[in-house]
Protein backbone atom coordinates (compact mmCIF):
# COMPACT_ATOMS: atom_id res chain seq x y z
CA UNK A 1 0.00 0.00 0.00
CA UNK A 2 1.71 3.05 -0.96
CA UNK A 3 1.67 6.28 1.19
CA UNK A 4 -1.84 7.63 -0.53
CA UNK A 5 -3.59 4.78 0.48
CA UNK A 6 -2.14 4.38 3.51
CA UNK A 7 -2.97 8.70 4.65
CA UNK A 8 -6.86 7.76 3.26
CA UNK A 9 -7.32 4.41 5.52
CA UNK A 10 -5.96 6.54 8.55
CA UNK A 11 -8.59 9.16 8.16
CA UNK A 12 -11.27 6.55 7.36
CA UNK A 13 -10.58 5.00 10.61
CA UNK A 14 -9.83 7.81 12.91
CA UNK A 15 -13.45 9.56 11.66
CA UNK A 16 -15.28 6.35 11.76
CA UNK A 17 -17.00 7.46 9.07
CA UNK A 18 -18.65 4.99 6.57
CA UNK A 19 -18.91 7.37 3.67
CA UNK A 20 -15.02 7.77 3.69
CA UNK A 21 -14.18 4.15 4.21
CA UNK A 22 -14.93 3.51 0.64
CA UNK A 23 -11.92 4.81 -1.16
CA UNK A 24 -12.40 3.87 -4.50
CA UNK A 25 -15.71 5.48 -4.64
CA UNK A 26 -14.67 8.95 -3.69
CA UNK A 27 -10.73 9.27 -3.98
CA UNK A 28 -9.38 10.12 -7.64
CA UNK A 29 -6.20 8.89 -6.70
CA UNK A 30 -7.51 5.46 -7.57
CA UNK A 31 -8.93 6.26 -10.79
CA UNK A 32 -7.26 5.55 -13.71
CA UNK A 33 -5.58 8.02 -15.84
CA UNK A 34 -8.50 8.17 -18.29
CA UNK A 35 -11.25 8.68 -15.76
CA UNK A 36 -9.18 11.20 -14.30
CA UNK A 37 -8.35 13.28 -17.06
CA UNK A 38 -12.45 12.77 -18.43
CA UNK A 39 -13.46 14.13 -14.75
CA UNK A 40 -11.05 17.38 -15.01
CA UNK A 41 -12.66 17.73 -18.60
CA UNK A 42 -16.11 18.09 -17.12
CA UNK A 43 -15.87 19.38 -14.15
CA UNK A 44 -14.04 22.55 -16.11
CA UNK A 45 -16.64 22.84 -18.68
CA UNK A 46 -19.20 23.06 -16.01
CA UNK A 47 -17.31 25.50 -14.11
CA UNK A 48 -16.82 27.45 -17.12
CA UNK A 49 -20.78 27.43 -17.35
CA UNK A 50 -21.42 28.55 -14.04
CA UNK A 51 -19.15 31.00 -14.21
CA UNK A 52 -20.99 32.52 -17.25
CA UNK A 53 -24.29 32.34 -15.43
CA UNK A 54 -22.90 33.75 -12.16
CA UNK A 55 -23.22 30.38 -10.27
CA UNK A 56 -21.41 28.90 -7.30
CA UNK A 57 -18.13 27.79 -8.72
CA UNK A 58 -16.71 24.24 -7.48
CA UNK A 59 -13.15 22.71 -7.57
CA UNK A 60 -13.83 20.00 -9.24
CA UNK A 61 -15.38 16.63 -8.78
CA UNK A 62 -15.32 17.53 -5.07
CA UNK A 63 -15.80 14.56 -2.37
CA UNK A 64 -18.50 15.74 -0.56
CA UNK A 65 -17.05 15.52 3.04
CA UNK A 66 -17.75 17.40 6.06
CA UNK A 67 -16.51 21.01 6.46
CA UNK A 68 -14.87 22.50 8.95
CA UNK A 69 -16.15 25.71 8.50
CA UNK A 70 -20.48 26.05 9.08
CA UNK A 71 -22.44 26.50 6.20
CA UNK A 72 -24.18 30.09 7.32
CA UNK A 73 -20.49 31.37 7.65
CA UNK A 74 -19.97 31.20 3.97
CA UNK A 75 -21.28 34.62 3.21
CA UNK A 76 -19.50 36.21 5.40
CA UNK A 77 -16.26 35.32 3.14
CA UNK A 78 -15.43 36.63 -0.01
CA UNK A 79 -13.95 35.57 -3.11
CA UNK A 80 -10.56 33.76 -1.38
CA UNK A 81 -9.26 30.37 -1.30
CA UNK A 82 -9.78 28.65 2.46
CA UNK A 83 -7.77 25.02 3.13
CA UNK A 84 -10.60 22.86 4.23
CA UNK A 85 -8.37 20.52 5.53
CA UNK A 86 -6.59 18.47 2.84
CA UNK A 87 -9.03 19.95 0.13
CA UNK A 88 -8.64 23.51 -1.35
CA UNK A 89 -12.10 24.81 -1.82
CA UNK A 90 -13.80 28.34 -3.62
CA UNK A 91 -16.65 29.67 -2.07
CA UNK A 92 -17.81 32.70 -4.27
CA UNK A 93 -21.16 33.52 -3.74
CA UNK A 94 -25.02 32.01 -1.89
CA UNK A 95 -27.70 33.59 -3.92
CA UNK A 96 -30.94 33.21 -2.39
CA UNK A 97 -34.39 34.99 -2.32
CA UNK A 98 -34.00 39.01 -0.64
CA UNK A 99 -34.96 39.49 2.48
CA UNK A 100 -38.91 41.09 2.22
CA UNK A 101 -39.15 44.42 3.69
CA UNK A 102 -41.75 45.93 5.53
CA UNK A 103 -42.00 48.72 3.43
CA UNK A 104 -41.11 46.74 0.26
CA UNK A 105 -41.84 48.20 -3.20
CA UNK A 106 -41.16 52.14 -2.84
CA UNK A 107 -44.50 53.28 -4.21
CA UNK A 108 -44.54 55.07 -7.31
CA UNK A 109 -44.47 58.50 -6.62
CA UNK A 110 -47.15 61.27 -7.99
CA UNK A 111 -46.14 64.59 -9.46
CA UNK A 112 -45.37 67.44 -6.97
CA UNK A 113 -47.91 69.61 -6.76
CA UNK A 114 -47.34 73.35 -7.14
CA UNK A 115 -48.10 74.32 -3.73
CA UNK A 116 -45.22 71.57 -2.33
CA UNK A 117 -41.70 72.82 -2.33
CA UNK A 118 -40.59 69.36 -0.70
CA UNK A 119 -37.92 67.17 -2.26
CA UNK A 120 -38.36 63.47 -2.90
CA UNK A 121 -36.20 61.82 -1.39
CA UNK A 122 -34.72 57.86 -2.02
CA UNK A 123 -37.28 55.86 0.81
CA UNK A 124 -35.18 54.00 3.35
CA UNK A 125 -37.35 50.87 4.29
CA UNK A 126 -37.00 49.07 6.97
CA UNK A 127 -37.19 45.49 7.98
CA UNK A 128 -38.08 43.46 11.35
CA UNK A 129 -34.50 42.02 11.25
CA UNK A 130 -33.65 45.81 11.77
CA UNK A 131 -36.23 46.81 14.68
CA UNK A 132 -34.60 43.65 16.47
CA UNK A 133 -31.01 44.17 15.62
CA UNK A 134 -32.28 47.73 17.77
CA UNK A 135 -33.87 46.03 20.59
CA UNK A 136 -30.77 44.04 21.25
CA UNK A 137 -28.63 47.52 21.13
CA UNK A 138 -30.46 49.71 23.17
CA UNK A 139 -31.39 46.80 26.05
CA UNK A 140 -28.40 48.29 28.19
CA UNK A 141 -29.37 52.23 27.65
CA UNK A 142 -33.09 52.14 27.88
CA UNK A 143 -35.07 49.81 29.98
CA UNK A 144 -38.43 48.33 29.19
CA UNK A 145 -41.13 50.67 30.23
CA UNK A 146 -44.07 48.86 31.63
CA UNK A 147 -47.33 48.60 29.84
CA UNK A 148 -50.11 48.45 32.37
CA UNK A 149 -54.43 47.88 32.93
CA UNK A 150 -55.74 51.28 33.32
CA UNK A 151 -58.82 52.03 35.65
CA UNK A 152 -59.69 54.36 32.80
CA UNK A 153 -61.37 50.60 31.44
CA UNK A 154 -64.25 50.79 33.00
CA UNK A 155 -65.38 54.00 32.49
CA UNK A 156 -65.49 53.77 28.78
CA UNK A 157 -65.67 50.28 28.17
CA UNK A 158 -62.13 49.34 26.48
CA UNK A 159 -59.58 47.88 27.78
CA UNK A 160 -57.30 50.18 28.07
CA UNK A 161 -53.13 48.69 28.57
CA UNK A 162 -50.60 52.44 28.64
CA UNK A 163 -47.54 51.59 27.55
CA UNK A 164 -45.62 54.61 30.14
CA UNK A 165 -42.93 55.26 27.95
CA UNK A 166 -42.88 58.86 29.96
CA UNK A 167 -40.84 56.91 32.35
CA UNK A 168 -37.79 57.10 30.66
CA UNK A 169 -34.63 59.14 31.72
CA UNK A 170 -35.74 62.21 29.39
CA UNK A 171 -39.59 61.83 29.88
CA UNK A 172 -39.42 60.49 26.29
CA UNK A 173 -39.68 58.12 23.56
CA UNK A 174 -37.24 59.67 21.75
CA UNK A 175 -34.30 57.60 23.66
CA UNK A 176 -34.92 54.55 21.95
CA UNK A 177 -34.39 56.02 18.31
CA UNK A 178 -31.62 58.17 19.30
CA UNK A 179 -29.76 55.86 21.34
CA UNK A 180 -29.69 53.64 18.72
CA UNK A 181 -28.45 55.88 16.42
CA UNK A 182 -25.65 57.41 18.35
CA UNK A 183 -24.92 53.94 19.06
CA UNK A 184 -24.63 52.88 14.93
CA UNK A 185 -21.80 55.95 14.35
CA UNK A 186 -18.05 55.34 13.44
CA UNK A 187 -16.04 56.08 16.14
CA UNK A 188 -13.82 58.54 14.59
CA UNK A 189 -17.48 60.39 14.62
CA UNK A 190 -17.75 59.68 17.82
CA UNK A 191 -14.73 61.00 18.91
CA UNK A 192 -15.33 64.43 17.57
CA UNK A 193 -19.01 65.19 18.55
CA UNK A 194 -22.70 65.59 17.51
CA UNK A 195 -24.61 68.96 17.34
CA UNK A 196 -28.14 69.46 17.35
CA UNK A 197 -30.58 73.09 17.17
CA UNK A 198 -33.80 72.25 19.22
CA UNK A 199 -35.39 72.22 22.05
CA UNK A 200 -37.40 69.18 21.81
CA UNK A 201 -37.70 65.79 23.18
CA UNK A 202 -35.07 65.20 20.36
CA UNK A 203 -32.56 66.96 21.94
CA UNK A 204 -32.85 66.21 25.43
CA UNK A 205 -32.35 62.27 24.47
CA UNK A 206 -29.08 63.63 22.35
CA UNK A 207 -27.95 65.31 25.44
CA UNK A 208 -28.84 62.65 27.73
CA UNK A 209 -27.59 59.65 25.56
CA UNK A 210 -24.42 61.21 24.29
CA UNK A 211 -22.94 62.36 27.44
CA UNK A 212 -23.40 58.72 28.58
CA UNK A 213 -21.82 57.02 26.12
CA UNK A 214 -18.76 59.82 26.10
CA UNK A 215 -19.59 61.57 23.10
CA UNK A 216 -18.88 65.26 23.02
CA UNK A 217 -22.80 66.87 22.70
CA UNK A 218 -23.50 70.93 21.36
CA UNK A 219 -27.40 71.93 22.28
CA UNK A 220 -28.08 74.94 20.16
CA UNK A 221 -31.59 76.80 21.76
CA UNK A 222 -33.09 80.27 20.83
CA UNK A 223 -32.39 83.06 22.93
CA UNK A 224 -36.45 83.07 24.11
CA UNK A 225 -36.31 79.01 25.00
CA UNK A 226 -37.55 78.54 28.24
CA UNK A 227 -35.37 78.41 31.32
CA UNK A 228 -35.45 75.02 32.44
CA UNK A 229 -34.67 73.49 28.76
CA UNK A 230 -31.21 74.95 28.69
CA UNK A 231 -30.99 73.70 32.42
CA UNK A 232 -31.86 70.28 31.89
CA UNK A 233 -29.42 70.00 29.04
CA UNK A 234 -26.66 71.31 31.24
CA UNK A 235 -27.40 68.52 33.87
CA UNK A 236 -27.22 65.84 31.08
CA UNK A 237 -23.70 66.78 30.25
CA UNK A 238 -24.55 69.28 26.87
CA UNK A 239 -22.78 72.06 26.16
CA UNK A 240 -25.61 74.60 26.04
CA UNK A 241 -25.44 77.89 23.63
CA UNK A 242 -27.80 80.39 23.32
CA UNK A 243 -28.56 81.87 19.80
CA UNK A 244 -30.92 84.19 17.97
CA UNK A 245 -33.89 84.27 18.27
CA UNK A 246 -35.72 81.50 16.31
CA UNK A 247 -35.38 78.37 16.04
CA UNK A 248 -33.78 78.95 12.19
CA UNK A 249 -31.38 80.91 13.48
CA UNK A 250 -30.04 78.25 15.49
CA UNK A 251 -30.35 75.37 13.03
CA UNK A 252 -28.06 77.74 10.89
CA UNK A 253 -25.64 78.51 13.62
CA UNK A 254 -25.42 74.81 14.15
CA UNK A 255 -25.03 73.58 10.78
CA UNK A 256 -22.18 76.47 10.72
CA UNK A 257 -19.95 74.93 13.80
CA UNK A 258 -20.79 71.93 12.75
CA UNK A 259 -19.04 72.62 9.48
CA UNK A 260 -16.07 74.27 10.96
CA UNK A 261 -15.22 72.22 13.57
CA UNK A 262 -16.00 68.67 12.34
CA UNK A 263 -19.10 67.93 14.09
CA UNK A 264 -21.64 65.97 13.40
CA UNK A 265 -25.67 67.60 12.64
CA UNK A 266 -28.41 65.73 14.09
CA UNK A 267 -31.84 66.59 13.37
CA UNK A 268 -35.14 64.40 14.05
CA UNK A 269 -35.74 62.74 10.82
CA UNK A 270 -36.68 59.31 9.30
CA UNK A 271 -33.64 56.98 9.03
CA UNK A 272 -33.60 53.66 8.67
CA UNK A 273 -31.44 53.81 11.97
CA UNK A 274 -33.70 56.13 13.57
CA UNK A 275 -37.19 54.19 12.99
CA UNK A 276 -35.51 50.83 13.63
CA UNK A 277 -34.85 52.30 16.91
CA UNK A 278 -38.46 54.32 18.12
CA UNK A 279 -40.13 50.52 16.58
CA UNK A 280 -39.00 48.26 19.19
CA UNK A 281 -41.19 49.74 22.17
CA UNK A 282 -43.66 47.71 18.96
CA UNK A 283 -41.78 44.80 20.21
CA UNK A 284 -42.26 45.26 23.77
CA UNK A 285 -46.24 46.11 23.80
CA UNK A 286 -46.93 42.86 21.78
CA UNK A 287 -44.82 40.78 24.29
CA UNK A 288 -46.77 42.78 27.37
CA UNK A 289 -50.56 42.50 26.09
CA UNK A 290 -51.27 38.93 24.86
CA UNK A 291 -54.51 39.02 22.50
CA UNK A 292 -53.84 42.73 21.91
CA UNK A 293 -56.63 44.13 18.85
CA UNK A 294 -55.36 47.58 19.08
CA UNK A 295 -52.48 50.28 19.35
CA UNK A 296 -53.20 53.82 19.74
CA UNK A 297 -50.06 56.24 18.53
CA UNK A 298 -49.38 60.08 18.06
CA UNK A 299 -48.84 60.87 14.72
CA UNK A 300 -48.69 64.60 13.36
CA UNK A 301 -45.36 66.23 12.52
CA UNK A 302 -43.05 63.57 13.78
CA UNK A 303 -44.92 59.99 12.78
CA UNK A 304 -41.68 58.52 12.89
CA UNK A 305 -42.87 56.39 15.95
CA UNK A 306 -46.28 55.60 14.29
CA UNK A 307 -43.91 53.89 11.23
CA UNK A 308 -41.78 52.05 13.27
CA UNK A 309 -44.62 50.26 15.78
CA UNK A 310 -46.21 49.85 13.17
CA UNK A 311 -43.68 48.20 11.22
CA UNK A 312 -43.10 45.69 13.98
CA UNK A 313 -46.34 44.81 14.85
CA UNK A 314 -47.84 44.06 11.51
CA UNK A 315 -44.60 41.80 10.72
CA UNK A 316 -46.13 40.09 14.32
CA UNK A 317 -49.39 39.86 13.80
CA UNK A 318 -51.13 41.44 10.48
CA UNK A 319 -54.15 41.57 11.98
CA UNK A 320 -53.77 44.36 14.76
CA UNK A 321 -55.31 47.81 14.04
CA UNK A 322 -52.68 50.28 14.24
CA UNK A 323 -54.38 53.99 14.66
CA UNK A 324 -52.84 57.52 14.54
CA UNK A 325 -53.89 60.33 16.41
CA UNK A 326 -52.91 63.89 15.28
CA UNK A 327 -54.83 67.60 16.47
CA UNK A 328 -57.62 68.66 14.79
CA UNK A 329 -56.26 72.43 14.35
CA UNK A 330 -52.80 70.39 12.46
CA UNK A 331 -53.91 67.25 10.44
CA UNK A 332 -50.49 67.07 8.62
CA UNK A 333 -50.62 63.24 7.87
CA UNK A 334 -54.23 63.00 7.15
CA UNK A 335 -53.66 65.81 4.94
CA UNK A 336 -51.02 63.98 3.40
CA UNK A 337 -52.46 60.66 3.16
CA UNK A 338 -55.48 62.47 1.09
CA UNK A 339 -52.89 63.90 -1.53
CA UNK A 340 -50.89 61.08 -1.77
CA UNK A 341 -47.53 62.76 -0.95
CA UNK A 342 -45.60 64.03 2.26
CA UNK A 343 -47.18 67.83 2.86
CA UNK A 344 -44.12 69.95 3.91
CA UNK A 345 -46.44 73.49 4.40
CA UNK A 346 -49.58 73.10 6.17
CA UNK A 347 -51.40 76.82 7.13
CA UNK A 348 -52.27 75.59 10.63
CA UNK A 349 -53.54 77.75 13.98
CA UNK A 350 -52.48 74.93 16.29
CA UNK A 351 -50.15 76.21 19.37
CA UNK A 352 -46.96 74.99 19.03
CA UNK A 353 -46.20 75.77 23.04
CA UNK A 354 -49.06 73.08 23.61
CA UNK A 355 -48.66 70.43 21.26
CA UNK A 356 -44.82 70.68 20.80
CA UNK A 357 -43.39 67.92 18.45
CA UNK A 358 -46.98 66.77 17.18
CA UNK A 359 -47.27 70.29 14.87
CA UNK A 360 -43.10 70.17 14.59
CA UNK A 361 -41.22 69.46 11.39
CA UNK A 362 -42.73 67.96 8.66
CA UNK A 363 -42.35 63.89 8.47
CA UNK A 364 -40.24 62.33 5.31
CA UNK A 365 -40.62 60.01 2.46
CA UNK A 366 -39.65 56.38 4.41
CA UNK A 367 -41.74 57.51 7.70
CA UNK A 368 -44.61 58.61 5.17
CA UNK A 369 -44.80 55.74 3.12
CA UNK A 370 -44.64 52.93 5.32
CA UNK A 371 -47.79 54.90 7.54
CA UNK A 372 -49.69 55.30 4.19
CA UNK A 373 -48.89 51.27 3.85
CA UNK A 374 -49.31 50.09 7.34
CA UNK A 375 -51.26 52.20 9.51
CA UNK A 376 -55.02 51.49 9.48
CA UNK A 377 -56.63 54.86 10.37
CA UNK A 378 -56.00 58.09 11.41
CA UNK A 379 -57.98 60.70 13.44
CA UNK A 380 -57.93 64.19 14.29
CA UNK A 381 -59.12 65.33 18.08
CA UNK A 382 -59.47 69.04 19.13
CA UNK A 383 -57.46 70.75 21.71
CA UNK A 384 -60.70 70.23 24.43
CA UNK A 385 -60.45 66.90 24.26
CA UNK A 386 -56.43 66.51 24.59
CA UNK A 387 -56.87 69.06 27.70
CA UNK A 388 -59.21 66.98 29.56
CA UNK A 389 -57.20 64.01 28.41
CA UNK A 390 -54.49 65.62 30.68
CA UNK A 391 -56.86 66.17 33.65
CA UNK A 392 -57.77 62.19 33.36
CA UNK A 393 -54.46 61.02 33.71
CA UNK A 394 -53.44 63.52 36.97
CA UNK A 395 -56.64 61.92 38.59
CA UNK A 396 -56.54 58.42 37.68
CA UNK A 397 -52.97 57.57 36.88
CA UNK A 398 -51.48 60.26 38.85
CA UNK A 399 -49.26 61.15 36.40
CA UNK A 400 -48.33 64.45 34.42
CA UNK A 401 -47.85 64.08 30.98
CA UNK A 402 -48.56 66.71 28.10
CA UNK A 403 -50.35 66.98 25.12
CA UNK A 404 -48.75 64.91 22.99
CA UNK A 405 -48.43 61.51 25.21
CA UNK A 406 -52.20 62.43 26.25
CA UNK A 407 -53.26 62.10 22.46
CA UNK A 408 -54.05 58.60 22.16
CA UNK A 409 -56.34 58.99 25.19
CA UNK A 410 -58.20 61.95 23.88
CA UNK A 411 -58.97 60.25 20.59
CA UNK A 412 -61.43 57.42 22.84
CA UNK A 413 -62.64 60.31 25.78
CA UNK A 414 -63.82 61.82 22.45
CA UNK A 415 -65.84 58.40 20.97
CA UNK A 416 -64.35 58.71 18.17
CA UNK A 417 -63.44 55.17 17.98
CA UNK A 418 -66.31 53.55 18.96
CA UNK A 419 -65.51 50.51 16.96
CA UNK A 420 -63.09 49.43 20.09
CA UNK A 421 -65.89 49.15 22.74
CA UNK A 422 -64.71 45.70 24.69
CA UNK A 423 -61.75 45.45 23.33
CA UNK A 424 -58.04 45.19 24.70
CA UNK A 425 -56.13 48.58 23.10
CA UNK A 426 -52.69 49.50 23.41
CA UNK A 427 -52.14 53.23 24.35
CA UNK A 428 -48.60 54.93 24.00
CA UNK A 429 -48.18 57.67 26.47
CA UNK A 430 -44.77 58.58 24.82
CA UNK A 431 -43.92 62.22 26.52
CA UNK A 432 -44.59 63.85 29.90
CA UNK A 433 -42.41 67.08 29.35
CA UNK A 434 -44.51 69.99 30.26
CA UNK A 435 -43.33 73.59 31.50
CA UNK A 436 -44.66 74.63 35.16
CA UNK A 437 -46.79 77.55 33.58
CA UNK A 438 -48.55 76.01 31.48
CA UNK A 439 -49.30 73.29 33.19
CA UNK A 440 -51.48 75.16 35.59
CA UNK A 441 -53.29 77.00 32.20
CA UNK A 442 -54.24 73.45 31.12
CA UNK A 443 -55.17 71.88 34.07
CA UNK A 444 -57.31 75.74 35.00
CA UNK A 445 -58.72 75.26 31.33
CA UNK A 446 -59.50 71.39 31.44
CA UNK A 447 -61.48 71.36 35.07
CA UNK A 448 -63.92 74.08 33.34
CA UNK A 449 -64.20 71.74 30.04
CA UNK A 450 -64.85 68.97 31.97
CA UNK A 451 -67.97 70.89 33.93
CA UNK A 452 -66.34 71.39 37.43
CA UNK A 453 -65.22 74.62 37.35
CA UNK A 454 -68.04 77.45 36.83
CA UNK A 455 -68.65 81.19 36.43
CA UNK A 456 -72.28 82.68 37.16
CA UNK A 457 -73.48 86.15 37.86
CA UNK A 458 -76.69 87.19 40.37
CA UNK A 459 -78.13 91.00 40.45
CA UNK A 460 -78.51 91.35 44.48
CA UNK A 461 -79.68 94.46 46.19
CA UNK A 462 -77.62 96.40 48.26
CA UNK A 463 -79.43 95.87 51.39
CA UNK A 464 -76.71 94.09 54.25
CA UNK A 465 -76.88 90.34 54.04
CA UNK A 466 -77.74 89.24 50.32
CA UNK A 467 -74.41 88.69 49.74
CA UNK A 468 -74.32 86.43 53.12
CA UNK A 469 -77.32 84.47 52.00
CA UNK A 470 -75.51 83.49 48.30
CA UNK A 471 -72.19 82.30 50.20
CA UNK A 472 -74.70 80.43 52.89
CA UNK A 473 -76.44 78.69 49.64
CA UNK A 474 -72.58 78.25 48.02
CA UNK A 475 -71.89 76.00 51.15
CA UNK A 476 -75.14 74.27 51.74
CA UNK A 477 -74.49 72.59 48.13
CA UNK A 478 -70.76 71.56 48.92
CA UNK A 479 -69.00 73.62 46.13
CA UNK A 480 -65.84 75.72 46.94
CA UNK A 481 -66.36 79.28 46.01
CA UNK A 482 -62.63 79.84 44.06
CA UNK A 483 -63.25 83.72 43.55
CA UNK A 484 -65.82 86.18 44.01
CA UNK A 485 -66.47 89.91 42.61
CA UNK A 486 -68.92 93.04 43.17
CA UNK A 487 -69.88 95.68 40.01
CA UNK A 488 -72.07 98.71 40.66
CA UNK A 489 -70.41 101.06 38.18
CA UNK A 490 -71.02 99.29 34.81
CA UNK A 491 -73.88 97.66 35.20
CA UNK A 492 -77.02 98.10 33.81
CA UNK A 493 -79.11 96.87 36.34
CA UNK A 494 -81.12 98.77 38.73
CA UNK A 495 -79.07 101.82 40.73
CA UNK A 496 -79.60 100.02 44.09
CA UNK A 497 -78.30 96.76 42.97
CA UNK A 498 -75.05 95.35 42.45
CA UNK A 499 -73.40 92.66 40.48
CA UNK A 500 -72.03 89.56 42.12
CA UNK A 501 -69.33 87.23 40.40
CA UNK A 502 -68.58 83.85 41.84
CA UNK A 503 -65.97 81.27 40.42
CA UNK A 504 -66.96 78.12 41.89
CA UNK A 505 -65.76 74.46 42.05
CA UNK A 506 -67.91 71.30 41.78
CA UNK A 507 -67.08 67.43 42.49
CA UNK A 508 -68.15 66.71 39.08
CA UNK A 509 -70.85 67.81 36.15
CA UNK A 510 -73.89 66.47 37.71
CA UNK A 511 -73.55 68.59 41.07
CA UNK A 512 -72.66 71.87 38.37
CA UNK A 513 -76.20 71.06 36.93
CA UNK A 514 -77.42 70.44 40.26
CA UNK A 515 -76.07 73.98 41.57
CA UNK A 516 -77.25 75.21 38.49
CA UNK A 517 -80.84 74.72 38.88
CA UNK A 518 -81.43 75.38 42.69
CA UNK A 519 -79.68 79.32 41.75
CA UNK A 520 -82.28 79.42 38.74
CA UNK A 521 -85.05 78.93 40.92
CA UNK A 522 -83.65 81.45 43.40
CA UNK A 523 -82.63 84.27 41.56
CA UNK A 524 -84.37 85.77 38.79
CA UNK A 525 -81.31 87.68 37.48
CA UNK A 526 -78.79 84.56 36.90
CA UNK A 527 -76.39 84.91 33.78
CA UNK A 528 -74.26 81.53 33.63
CA UNK A 529 -70.98 81.90 31.70
CA UNK A 530 -70.68 79.13 29.02
CA UNK A 531 -67.46 77.88 28.44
Amino acid sequence: MNFAAQFLYSRAKKNDDPRETSVDEYDPFWQSDEERSADSKQGSLCCEGQRQKDCPIRNGPTPHRSSSIAPERLKDFGEEEYLNEDVKTWEMKILGRPKRLLGDAAEPQKPAKPCSTSVQNPPAFICFEDISAAAFKIQCGVQKSPCTYSRLSKQYGVEIFLKKEHLHYTCSVKERGVLYLLTSLRQDQQKKGVIVASDSNFSMAVAHHASELRIPVFVIMAANTPPSRPKTCREYGAMVISYGGTLRDSQSHAQCLARENGYLYLEEEDSAVYLAGLGTMGLEIYEQVPKLDAVILPAGGHCGLLAGTAAALKHLNPRITVIGVEPEDCPLLQQSLKLGYPVKELHSTANRKLYGDLVGPPFGNSAFLLAKKLVDKVITVREEDVLVSMLRFQEYERATIDAEGAIGLAAILAGKLPELQGKRVAIAVCSASMELPLLRQCVDRALALDGRVSKFSVQLGEWPGDTAKLLDLLAREGVRLLDISHEKQFTSSSVFNVQVSCVVEARDRQQTIQLRNMLTERYTMLCWHER
